[in-house]
């Protein structure tokens, strides 16, 4: 499924307009996003937590020339699934 199906999922279960559905949608993850900006952890109960996480500087290798490369730090999104998602994904 990808986001303008998602969209009109919300629209047709909720009963209102694809384009309120659209903004209910970009609101909540912009938001999402500053909250893990500002490194807090966003829970939606249910479903799950997603947070932040740094990974350090490393050395990796160009696949295709074989030449060691140096990977700067980052950082990364972790999601862990709540225990209702995990029970619906079980059953299929």
């Amino acid at each position: 499924m990808n986001k303008a199906e998602l969209i009109e999922k919300i629209a047709l279960s909720t009963g209102v307009t694809k384009v309120t559905a659209a903004k209910a949608l970009d609101s909540f993850l912009t938001n999402m996003g500053n909250a893990m900006e500002q490194g807090e952890r966003v829970i939606v109960s249910g479903f799950g937590s997603f947070h932040v996480t740094p990974r350090a500087e490393k050395k990796g290798r160009n696949p295709q020339t074989g030449e060691t490369i140096s990977i700067p730090a980052h950082n990364v999104v972790n999601f862990r699934a709540g225990k209702k998602l995990r029970t619906l994904v079980k059953k299929n």
